[in-house]
């Protein structure tokens, strides 16, 4: 009798352990399937981080569920009240990574990956507009500011060697100059000196713009940093669906520009000059992008032009996100995917 209850035991916990295995894969499977962007080889470099840093290309993939909820309202009164479309998975992390945020101190980027995790996953519109909310706000405490976090390995510290460029250090960490000087709080590049200790970003940044709504997601590697209204190609003139590099010279700050309809030569000085104050060339690289040419993100003049189909083609951005935008994508490295 005793044999076998043994038996029947050890039966049982081979049950239990192939059973939390299975579990353990199908989790991993569903977070971290394939993705259009690919991913690089990790890479040695000199940040301060404690360890290696990886360099990634990748995206979080996107869910085939029903529309993209990037602009809705945010749920103001929290997760208490849940509605039928609420992933309880979902609401477990958040509610995780929202006790990370109040804890005393605050664990902002145990915080920021926690909530990073629940994005792939399908939610309501409450839940997602409520995480992007969240991960755009701390995004303003660990990437646009001097702040260095400790386990941080996205962000850390770098001393600037005797002869050294901001352009060369921007270039090995595949980030614009342009936003380390604006974390760093620099007038001017040339500013930099040997011996000191700057924060530097491991990039690169990516977007996403989806057609449906009007949105572009901007991620740095695979972590969501912010949403902006963007406006796309009008009836005939669709913005091409597909994967996009941003064009090597193609980054150029109100450059003159020819209408290929009108023939009419635009001058940044002009009052109906349409291109604001970036332009950011694209190339194609996959799907219906293959191939295309003169298609960019630009600034505009006219908010009114943000949130509708109006331009040639091209996506449009409120001239300060086009700003931030310049300063982010880098040439070669940045990838920008359109979708419906």
């Amino acid at each position: 009798m005793a044999r076998w209850q043994s038996r029947a035991e050890q039966t049982r916990r081979w049950i239990y352990i192939i059973s939390a295995l299975l579990i353990i894969a199908v989790v991993i499977a569903f977070i971290y399937r394939g993705h259009p962007f690919g991913q690089e080889k990790a890479v040695e470099t000199s940040i301060d981080t404690g360890g290696p840093v990886e360099s990634k290309t990748i995206l979080p993939a996107v869910k085939p569920v029903a529309g993209h909820e990037a602009e809705a309202e945010p749920n103001l009164l929290g997760f208490a009240q849940t509605t039928a479309e609420d992933n309880p998975w979902a609401a477990e992390l958040i509610t995780e990574a929202m006790s990370y945020i109040e804890a005393k101190p605050a664990r902002i980027i145990d915080a920021r990956d926690r909530l990073n995790e629940t994005l792939p996953l399908p939610m309501s519109k409450q839940q997602r507009a409520f995480v992007k909310e969240r991960l755009s706000e701390l995004a303003d405490k660990w990437l646009f500011s001097r702040t260095i976090f400790p386990q941080d390995k996205l962000c850390g510290s770098y001393k600037v060697k005797p002869g050294e460029l901001l352009s060369t250090i921007s270039k090995q960490f595949k980030v614009p100059y342009e936003i380390l000087m604006e974390i760093n709080k620099m007038d001017r590049p040339e500013a930099l000196q040997a011996g000191e200790t700057i924060k530097v970003i491991n990039g690169p940044f990516h977007a996403r713009v989806y057609r449906s709504t009007f949105t572009m997601d901007l991620y740095l590697q695979n972590t969501f940093v912010r949403s902006f209204p963007v406006g796309l190609g009008k009836p005939g003139m669709e913005t091409p669906t597909g994967l996009w590099g941003v064009k090597e010279g193609g980054k150029m700050i109100a450059p003159k520009w020819t209408d290929p309809i009108t023939g009419k030569t635009y001058e940044a000085e002009d009052p109906d000059y349409p291109l604001g104050s970036r332009w950011i060339g694209l190339e194609g690289l996959k799907g219906d992008a293959v191939g295309r040419t003169g298609f960019a993100i630009h600034g505009t003049k006219d908010p009114n032009e943000i949130g509708i189909a109006g331009s040639q083609g091209c996506i449009r951005l409120h001239n300060g996100n086009a700003i931030l935008v310049y300063n982010l994508l880098v040439p070669g490295y940045s990838r920008v995917e359109i979708v419906e």
